[in-house]
């Protein structure tokens, strides 16, 4: 009888491209592929590990002398909202939650094109066609959820987006929810929607039973980012490690050429999943 041996994860390096956080600078990426029957395990392993999913990847910056950017998970035990976060969800109350698989719509679409026009123009996503669009929503080897908040008001019949107005891609881990992805309607920008979107994934995570709110990547410096150092509980994954986020202002964004391990060490450190059974 012949076996066959499971493979272990190969791990590659992206091409230098201009960095969508910090202006001037290259990012690099590591990654590795995600499929087959271990996907669900190397995704739980690896996001405890810093790595974010995107489609059939799993990625974390690898930047030749950048390290700015630091994954970050909210504590669901550790958090209570402040002031201004109890305000975003009274601004926000009119939104009803509902989630399902994940399937790409035209309406999720046209949102998703009017967030990109708006905030990022000149993104990497700038782009994306709906059949991209689709292949982002629809190709995940795991537990996905698309969860979208509808306007509980009376909606136009004009209106593009059918009554949505935000969206977010949400992985099932085995310690947490990961948001992968999160977009919004512009005119919810004075309702702060990003903040609310967490928000409501913490309550989500606190439902299940899940100890984590996964958040992707915090980056001093960024005023894109600054909202996500704001709630309760934040961790960062640092130097191999999950600690407690302090002040913002602890922490440097500044190039050091010595700030990032060579690519073999990196992988060398990687512990993977017993992908045997």
């Amino acid at each position: 009888m012949r076996h066959s041996l499971p493979i272990a994860p190969q791990f590659y390096v992206t091409a230098p491209q201009p960095c969508p956080y910090l202006e001037g600078r290259m990012e690099r990426k590591l990654f590795t592929a995600l499929q087959g029957e271990t996907a669900e395990k190397l995704n739980n392993s690896l996001s405890k590990q810093g790595f974010r999913r995107s489609q059939n990847v799993l990625y974390r910056p690898s930047c030749a002398d950048c390290s700015a950017c630091l994954s970050a998970r909210i504590r669901v035990a550790d958090f209570a909202p402040s002031k201004s976060q109890k305000r975003v969800l009274k601004r926000n109350r009119h939104l009803e939650r509902g989630a399902s698989s994940p399937w790409a719509t035209e309406a999720q679409y046209a949102l998703f094109r009017d967030y990109l026009d708006s905030r990022h123009a000149t993104g990497g996503m700038a782009d994306m066609d709906l059949f991209e669009f689709a292949a982002m929503v629809e190709e995940t080897p795991i537990r996905t959820r698309l969860i979208e908040y509808r306007d509980t008001g009376e909606v136009a019949d004009d209106d593009p987006y059918e009554g949505l107005r935000a969206v977010s891609l949400t992985d099932i881990l085995d310690d947490g929810v990961s948001m992968v992805y999160s977009f919004f309607t512009p005119q919810m920008t004075k309702t702060s929607p990003g903040t609310y979107l967490i928000l409501d994934h913490i309550e989500i995570a606190r439902h299940l039973g899940l100890p984590y709110v996964y958040l992707g990547y915090w980056v001093p410096g960024s005023d894109k980012m600054g909202y996500k150092a704001k709630f309760k509980g934040v961790e960062i994954y640092l130097n191999g490690r999950w600690e407690d986020l302090t002040h913002p202002d602890d922490y440097s964004s500044e190039i050091n050429p010595l700030s990032v391990d060579p690519i073999a060490e990196q992988v060398a450190r990687i512990t993977l999943p017993d992908i045997k059974s």
